[in-house]
């Protein structure tokens, strides 16, 4: 995409996000990457008279797993200090689950994370319509005690619902303190740290992140008291299995997050070979009525498991409800004022 291209996009993202005259908004990235986004953000947030800043961080040293909650920024509690004086950060290296993020927007700095690429930005942009939805749908899951997921291939799995906040993400941010991803669509929360129990079939189509690959064969996780006791499967279970020992972590075990979503211009299919356009796969966390579990931290929640073995994988097809009432039946979302358009 052309940097005039990218600008106008950006702008459009700063407008949704409230950003105004004066503010100062900082953009953050490392090494070589995503300078363009930085260029583009810049440009876009000088129109609407903000005081626009770009934060460059040394390029990080190779890693393997993927490593959530580890940032440069650790070493750098001045810069920290820098991003807490800020209005708004604009995050193009991915903080979530970093207690350098979680000190950020407790000193009241929105955060907009922003690494997909900028063909997929262009696609999802945030739009009111989705967001009034999200919110809706954050108000119901808030008030309830109970969720239950079902499906066809045998997953029978119960959260209780009384210790975690819910967060919605509808892709733009305007409130302090406020996270959010650009693209997004998802509402979600955690189970009570021993309250999830059962089984989850992981059925062939399912997404495995931060793989990007589809399931071919069943996975199926045991779960008692809030933690995995039992992965088994064919070639993908076998994967699963050896990347979380990878971290050498127990609590990658543990139950992380759940929700459901509600981008109805999210695709399933964009990770076919020749489709993926690279990113971190937000587009299949939102795509609509995924149900979409999640294993390892949950201190984004509030919660005390800060592993760094992280996994979502977006399940289609399944029936979602809270206290009994359904939300998601075979991978629709049922509640009337949640509908998409027709």
């Amino acid at each position: 995409m052309d940097h005039a291209s990218f600008t106008e996009i950006c702008l459009h993202q700063l407008k949704m996000s409230g950003v105004h005259e004066g503010e100062k908004l900082v953009v953050l990235t490392q090494g070589s990457d995503r300078l363009d986004y930085a260029d583009a953000f810049m440009a876009a947030g000088q129109r609407l008279g903000a005081k626009m800043y770009h934060m460059r961080l040394p390029a990080p040293p190779p890693v393997g797993a993927w490593a959530v909650g580890q940032t440069g920024l650790a070493a750098m509690p001045d810069a920290v200090e820098a991003l807490k004086a800020a209005d708004m950060l604009i995050d193009c290296i991915f903080l979530l689950f970093s207690p350098e993020q979680m000190a950020i927007q407790a000193a009241g700095t929105r955060v907009l994370t922003a690494v997909e690429p900028p063909e997929l930005l262009a696609r999802m942009l945030p739009t009111r319509e989705l967001r009034e939805k999200v919110e809706i749908a954050g108000e119901i899951l808030a008030k309830a005690k109970s969720m239950r997921i079902t499906s066809p291939h045998g997953t029978d799995v119960t959260y209780k619902l009384n210790t975690y906040p819910t967060v919605t993400e509808y892709a733009c941010t305007d409130e302090p303190g406020r996270w959010d991803h650009w693209p997004s669509g998802f509402v979600f929360t955690g189970g009570d740290d021993d309250g999830v129990d059962g089984r989850i079939v992981v059925a062939p189509g399912d997404i495995l992140l931060p793989q990007n690959i589809y399931v071919r064969e069943p996975i199926t996780y045991t779960i008692e008291k809030g933690w995995v006791t039992d992965i088994r499967g064919g070639l993908e279970a076998e994967l699963v299995k050896s990347y979380m020992s990878g971290f050498n972590d127990p609590r990658g075990m543990g139950m992380s997050h759940v929700g459901w979503g509600m981008n109805p211009d999210a695709k399933w299919h964009g990770l076919v070979p020749g489709e993926f356009p690279g990113g971190m796969g937000m587009e299949p966390r939102s795509f609509w009525g995924n149900v979409m579990f999640s294993t390892g931290p949950n201190n984004e929640l509030g919660g005390p498991n800060d592993t760094a073995c992280h996994l979502d994988i977006p399940m289609r097809g399944c029936s979602l409800f809270l206290d009994d009432e359904p939300v998601v039946i075979d991978g629709d979302v049922v509640v009337k004022e949640l509908r998409r358009p027709a």
